[in-house]
């Protein structure tokens, strides 16, 4: 007995844990900003704790225009073990370029040369860099475009961007290439995390030879001291900027101030390519939107894992009839500095009762964490305490289970349909006999 009700809590306990797991860590919160806004999609994610705290228009599917690169680097940069792999730059490849109406931004001087792959991913995210993007991809690619194409919507899907679908590695614009702020968020919050992409994209300038004239440049103001003039934002620490007449101004930047990291993602800003001169919407609006949170935001704890949340109902249980459930963590979230506790409510998502023996420290269920009645992260409750079982309860209510449940109303009815069949073949049997008997005298 002690060992079937060990595999019970067991199990109870898995089933817990791997539904508190499967839900999302946090969604969407937006707190009140008077930042003005340019674009059309706007999402502002804290990267210390993966929390949203500016959403506007999400998973809004949009053009990413030059943004796409970053899907392009994650795809080329788990291509290659070493980034000093020389790759040869091909007259087809420039010409592939030039050819689709793009523009290229220097890998053209090397054809007939190679370039590390660290040179081309330079390349490709600091400029425009269609001709990089076109030899890395035509690289991995084995010749075939569309290879790497489909690498690319394959890690999409592999990081659960379902929005996201690409027809180039380029940006340029399709009817069918279109992702959303969130699953821009996802692709380079995965970026992050390959080598020399966080380097790369806060580099203003870089040379492949030292007795190179000319640097390839970023067109990210945001990172540009030298050339950025009012863009530039000493906070600022990448990523990639890009338009198209479809996509309009587009941004992915990331700030960094006083052990506080956002990133900011801007989508469809104003742009019209006939005008000499276009604002760089989104880059005024992501420095706002960066100030606005280091001036407004902090980290908090409004519960410990010491704070009581709720008492759950036992079954089975020796001396007690609940259980006190506390946070199985401190909750370390980014709230306004101007909140107050009632701001903040913790309600359990299940109450329904559980069977002990429960240890203390196990989870029991997961809670929805609110500011102001919207939602915003799930945590897991747990158990404060060690909870014993009952085995007289345990086997009284087992019994009771089994007896109430409806597979065993089910056998018992089977079971009696048998028997009145078994009662009325037997009885015509002994019928038929009976009448063969009296035949026979």
């Amino acid at each position: 007995m002690k060992r079937i009700i060990r595999l019970f809590s067991l199990f109870a306990a898995l089933v817990l844990l791997f539904c508190a797991v499967s839900a999302v860590s946090s969604s969407a919160l937006t707190f009140d900003c008077d930042v003005e806004q340019y674009s059309d999609s706007l999402l502002m994610v804290n990267l210390d704790t993966g929390m949203e705290v500016f959403s506007k228009e999400a998973d809004t599917r949009r053009y990413p225009a030059a943004l796409t690169k970053v899907m392009t680097y994650i795809v080329a940069a788990e291509a290659f073990d070493d980034f000093d792999t020389e790759i040869p730059i091909k007259q087809s490849c420039i010409d592939a370029v030039v050819n689709g109406g793009m523009y290229c931004s220097g890998v053209d001087w090397y054809v007939g040369e190679t370039m590390t792959v660290t040179d081309l991913l330079y390349a490709m995210m600091l400029p425009i860099g269609h001709d990089a993007a076109m030899v890395l991809a035509d690289y991995v690619g084995e010749g075939k475009l569309q290879n790497f194409v489909d690498k690319m919507n394959a890690k999409a899907q592999e990081l659960g961007c379902d929005d996201t679908h690409f027809t180039n590695p380029f940006g340029t614009h399709d009817e069918n290439h279109y992702t959303t702020a969130r699953d821009l968020y996802k692709i380079t919050k995965y970026a992050m995390g390959l080598p020399m992409f966080s380097k790369i994209c806060d580099t203003a300038t870089y040379y492949v030879r030292e007795d190179d004239d000319v640097p390839f440049i970023t067109t990210n103001w945001m990172v540009d001291p030298g050339r950025g003039g009012e863009y530039y934002y000493v906070y600022a620490t990448g990523v990639k900027n890009g338009s198209t007449q479809q996509a309009g101004r587009c941004l992915i930047a990331n700030a960094v101030y006083e052990g506080y990291a956002y990133m900011c993602i801007c989508l469809h800003a104003p742009y019209d390519e006939n005008k000499d001169e276009n604002e760089q919407y989104c880059m005024i609006e992501a420095a706002n939107m960066f100030r606005w949170a280091f001036l407004n935001l902090s980290f908090v704890t409004p519960v410990t894992k010491d704070t009581p949340i709720c008492e759950q109902k036992v079954d089975h249980a020796w001396d007690t009839e609940s259980i006190l459930l506390v946070p199985e963590n401190d909750l370390n979230v980014i709230l306004p500095d101007d909140y107050s506790e009632g701001d903040v409510k913790i309600v359990p998502d299940n109450t329904d009762s559980v069977s002990a023996p429960i240890n203390k420290g196990d989870i029991v269920t997961t809670a929805t964490v609110y500011y102001k009645g919207e939602a915003f992260t799930q945590i897991n409750l747990v158990s404060n305490d060690n909870v014993g079982v009952s085995p007289i309860l345990y086997t009284t209510d087992a019994i009771r289970g089994v007896l109430t449940s409806p597979w065993f109303l089910i056998a018992v009815g089977l079971v009696v349909v048998l028997f009145i069949i078994y009662v009325s073949v037997s009885s015509s049997y002994a019928k038929k006999r009976k009448r063969g008997k009296k035949n026979q005298r």
